[in-house]
């Protein structure tokens, strides 16, 4: 099958590679149905790699249980510890378990669940709310409740994985970190399954900015400053593309139009910014993400017109800001050309009917520049 020989070209390459300056070797893990055909290709296609990993997964939830498995409780108890006792005996040491749709399923079933599946060898147990049915503080206590009632719980990494249908995949997460999983289950960009999963870059820097202060000093050891950058590498590649206002990584996360918001950037950039643009990658100039449009103040354009190299004086400030308004009515945005050419109406009377970068322009004021004045600002 090709997805076997492309896992096993990922675990002979990348599974290999170890890191020169922390020695870490990457985990290759894949994921299986709890039948022993979907666990023994697994491993035949990671078994290459230093630290191969499978993840072996059932449902556990009556609905699923009754129209999916068509099987009883006692029947998912004894697949589960038949399929970690069989993942052990063709080589994998390193086996997590995952009960699905954990968020509709029966507590105290799954807490029983998890305890065969660590007496059988399972070195990490996953928690899921695979329809993306939980709120926040519900998550939260269902964890934080098998957690404190699973035996053997301490011997396993205790994993959460959310699905995003309602749109709290991310902070479900965190409900799941501050109840006391240590390891979650996240995609770039957030891409997954119908509305997909937790996003990295969302979790990530709510760890980051929260994780001392709510979190019990909780961290990753992800390099941040490879989000942006692997974000747009996935969006390439699979012709998924975030939406403009997507949190860390859209194009408007760190953009600012509202002139009370400019007018707090100017001065300090964390009046409106939570988090430092270059912490994922992006480079900024102090006064970078300002959009000019119609709700920018003086302020904003003052400052981008000093960028552009010009020091203009209050009177002649006013003058370009006046018709920068004006040009507002037509535009959604003003371009730094715009303003270039706003600088010389300003500063040179001897206008005619032209077009400001394309746009006409009426005779109140900001007609555009006879080509060659532009050409020299």
């Amino acid at each position: 099958m090709n997805f076997i020989v492309t896992i096993k070209t990922i675990a002979k390459t990348v599974g290999n590679e170890v890191d020169e300056e922390t020695g870490y070797i990457p985990v290759i893990c894949v994921i299986a149905r709890s039948k022993e055909r979907d666990i023994k290709a697994a491993w035949e296609s990671v078994k290459y790699a230093k630290r191969p990993r499978i993840l072996v997964f059932t449902s556990t939830s009556d609905i699923h249980m009754k129209y999916k498995l068509k099987m009883t409780r006692e029947e998912v108890v004894e697949i589960t510890k038949s399929s970690i006792r069989f993942a052990k005996s063709l080589g994998f040491k390193d086996i997590e378990f995952g009960c699905e749709d954990s968020g509709r399923s029966d507590k105290d079933y799954i807490c029983k669940v998890f305890e065969e599946a660590i007496k059988a060898g399972a070195t990490t147990v996953a928690f899921a709310d695979t329809v993306g049915i939980n709120m926040p503080q519900e998550y939260g206590e269902l964890v934080r409740y098998v957690k404190a009632n699973t035996p053997g719980i301490d011997d396993a990494i205790f994993s959460v994985h959310c699905h995003n249908d309602l749109g709290v995949a991310t902070a479900n997460t965190i409900a799941g970190v501050c109840a006391g999983t240590r390891q979650v289950e996240v995609t770039i960009n957030g891409i997954g399954e119908r509305s997909g999963n937790a996003p990295l870059e969302e979790v990530v820097m709510a760890l980051k900015c929260r994780g001392a202060y709510l979190m019990g000093d909780v961290y990753t050891r992800i390099d941040r400053r490879q989000i942006m950058a692997t974000s747009k590498m996935v969006q390439e590649y699979t012709g998924l593309y975030v939406q403009p206002h997507k949190p860390i990584v859209g194009t408007n996360c760190f953009l600012h139009e509202s002139g009370i918001h400019q007018d707090g950037i100017l001065k300090n950039r964390s009046t409106y910014e939570i988090l430092s643009p270059e912490d994922v990658g992006v480079v900024k100039s102090q006064n970078s993400g300002i959009v000019l449009g119609k709700l920018s103040g003086s302020h904003a354009v003052k400052g981008r017109l000093k960028e552009l190299g010009y020091e203009i004086d209050d009177e002649k400030l006013n003058e370009v800001f006046s018709r920068f308004r004006d040009l507002t009515k037509q535009e959604k945005r003003i371009t730094d050309d715009d303003l270039k050419a706003l600088v010389t109406l300003c500063g040179d009377e001897i206008f005619s009917s032209e077009k400001l970068n394309g746009k006409e322009i009426n005779s109140k004021g900001y007609i555009a520049p006879d080509p060659q004045i532009s050409s020299a600002v």
